[in-house]
C-alpha cells in the first residue's frame, strides 16, 4: 500500500467486521515475519489483524539515500494506514521497539486507539541496554569469554548516553556468535522458518533495507529519548506483557508502568524469553483475546 508517498508491506487477516488490531514489530527493522508465521492462524477468527513491515523495513520500499526519514514517519504512517484501511479505531500490539512506537502513537493519536498491548517492550534504550548487557555478560561467561563478560559488566556502571550504551552492547553481543539469540530466546521449541520461499539473494536485499532503516533511526537519535514519562499521560487501557527470561523490559520499566499507567495491567509469562508471540504462542493468543474481547481463555 502506498502510505504517505511510500510503499509499505501490509498483511491483513480476518474480517473487517471484527475489532481491528495492528501489530508493530521490533528491531528496529525486524519485520512482522515471525509474528505472521505464528499468530494469524490463532487470531484471525476474532480480529481484523493488520501486520506491517515498517517504512524501509524488509518488504517495504527502501529508504533512498538523501530521502527524508525519521521516527515520526513511523508514527504518522500508522495513522495514515488506519485512515487508508477505513478503520475508525483500532488496538495496538507492539513488540519490543514496536512497544516504543505504540506508546508514541497512542500518545499522539489517542482518539484512534481503543487499547494497547506491549509485548516485552522498551520505553528507554538506556535502561534496556543495561539489562541486555547484564544477560550478555552471563552468556559470555558461560561460553568461555570472561574478559568480555567483565567488560559488559563494567559498562553497566558507566554513565553513558543511551546511544553509546546501544553502540557498546552490539559488538559484545556479536561475540556470542551462533549463541547470540540466547540473549532473547528461552524456548526454542516453536521456531520460525525464516524467509521460506525467498532466495539467499532476496533475503540479503531485505536485510540491507532494514539496516538502512535502523542506521537512519540511530543517526537521528529520537529513539534514544526516554518515553517512560509518557505513560502517565495515556488515558487508554494498556496491558504490559513481561516474561521470566526477557532481557529487554527491565524492573525499572515494570515499576514505572505499575506506578504511572493509570489504566494499566500486567501479565507475566513464565518459562519464556523476549518473544511470547512464538515462544508461548497459544497462551499469547489467549491473553490477547481475553484482554481485547473479554474472551474466556483455556
Amino acid at each position: 500500500m502506498n502510505i504517505r508517498g511510500k510503499d509499505l508491506y501490509v498483511e491483513t487477516y480476518g474480517s473487517k467486521e471484527n475489532p481491528s488490531l495492528l501489530y508493530l514489530h521490533g528491531g528496529p527493522g525486524e519485520s512482522c515475519y515471525d509474528f505472521s508465521a505464528h499468530q494469524p492462524e490463532r487470531l484471525q477468527d476474532n480480529f481484523y489483524l493488520i501486520a506491517i513491515d515498517q517504512r524501509g523495513v524488509c518488504r517495504s520500499a527502501l529508504i533512498e539515500k538523501g530521502e527524508s526519514f525519521g521516527f515520526q514517519d513511523l508514527v504518522d504512517d500508522c495513522e495514515a494506514l488506519r485512515e487508508a484501511l477505513g478503520i475508525e479505531k483500532w488496538s495496538l500490539l507492539g513488540h519490543s521497539v514496536g512497544g516504543y512506537l505504540a506508546l508514541s502513537y497512542v500518545s499522539q493519536y489517542p482518539e484512534s486507539v481503543e487499547r494497547v498491548i506491549f509485548e516485552c517492550p522498551t520505553f528507554d534504550f538506556k535502561l534496556t541496554s543495561k539489562f541486555l548487557l547484564k544477560k550478555t555478560a552471563r552468556l559470555l561467561e558461560k561460553y568461555g569469554k570472561p574478559e568480555s563478560a567483565r567488560k559488559a559488566l563494567d559498562l553497566i556502571e558507566q554513565d553513558l548516553a543511551p546511544r553509546d550504551f546501544v553502540e557498546s552492547y552490539l559488538p559484545l553481543s556479536d561475540e556470542l556468535g551462533e549463541k547470540r539469540m540466547e540473549i532473547y530466546t528461552y524456548n526454542f521449541d516453536n521456531p520460525t522458518d525464516y524467509w521460506a520461499g525467498y532466495t539467499d539473494e532476496e533475503v540479503d536485499e531485505l536485510y540491507d533495507r532494514s539496516e538502512v532503516h535502523y542506521t537512519r533511526l540511530r543517526e537521528e537519535g529520537k529513539i534514544f529519548e526516554n518515553l517512560l514519562p509518557t505513560l502517565n499521560k495515556v488515558k487508554r487501557p494498556m496491558l504490559l506483557m513481561t516474561a521470566e527470561h526477557d532481557a529487554v523490559t527491565c524492573e525499572h520499566h515494570i515499576a514505572a508502568f505499575e506506578q504511572d499507567a493509570e489504566y494499566g495491567e500486567i501479565i507475566h509469562f513464565e518459562e519464556c524469553g523476549h518473544t511470547p508471540h512464538y515462544e508461548a504462542a497459544d497462551r499469547f493468543a489467549d491473553v490477547v483475546k481475553q484482554y481485547l474481547l473479554g474472551a474466556k481463555t483455556v
